[in-house]
């Protein structure tokens, strides 16, 4: 599942978060490739469901199966937020992973439930620093810029959509559409594109992408 970026992956932060959750065997994969995961509100319900251990629990704790999930963790490894405030969850365990030094960050969740949160996950890739990837039930979404190389697509469906005002100068290997010398602008992209191979790779002149890899229905 994982993809080889062009990036500094030195410091690799894992941000499990609520809506609908990952099955143990996705969450398993993201966790052996994380050094501090942060479990934000209900994401310590997935957590748990896996059997992994976070290094820190964030939120206001308002989606949370049960409270007392947290009498499992010291103080020191538990920050409750009030439920007003001006940053959702997402954003508080965005923000502290940051803060801490972890400039790699994989959020894992989100997906399903309100669209508004949704759409909220989407944006922190507008954002600097951003995400560098984000893994659903369904997909699996990388942040590229510059070139960035996957394996084992063969057959699946990706697409493609611009991050910022536009991403010019595209190229791309193992796509039954070919993105070479394409430019998207904000709010246009490539939907359903084909991987013809196992190894596909993405790259991008000017700007970043978002390259979107549907996992196959089973």
């Amino acid at each position: 599942m994982s993809p080889s970026v062009t990036a500094d992956d030195s410091r690799r932060g894992l941000l499990v978060i609520g809506g609908t959750g990952l099955s143990p065997r996705i969450l398993q994969e993201c966790f052996g490739e994380a050094e501090f995961i942060v479990a934000a509100d209900s994401g310590l319900d997935s957590c748990a469901a896996a059997g992994v251990v976070p290094d820190l629990v964030v939120g206001d704790m308002d989606s949370l199966s049960d409270p007392a999930l947290l009498k499992r963790f010291p103080p020191d490894r538990v920050m409750v937020f009030p439920r007003d405030k001006d940053e959702t969850d997402t954003e508080i365990g965005m923000r502290i992973l940051l803060e801490r030094g972890w400039r790699h960050v994989t959020i894992a969740g989100g997906a399903g439930g309100r669209i508004d949160h949704l759409l909220g996950i989407a944006a922190l890739f507008e954002r600097e620093p951003a995400p560098a990837r984000w893994i659903t039930e369904g997909e699996d979404i990388t942040l590229v810029t510059g070139e960035a190389e996957f394996h084992g697509w063969a057959g699946s469906t990706v697409s493609i959509f611009p991050v910022g005002e536009r991403a010019a100068a595209l190229r791309s290997e193992g796509l039954k559409w070919p993105l070479d010398g394409l430019e998207f602008r904000r709010g246009f992209g490539g939907i359903s594109n084909v991987a013809t191979a196992d190894r596909v790779l993405v790259g991008v002149g000017i700007g970043k992408l978002l390259v979107v890899h549907s996992f196959p229905r089973e």
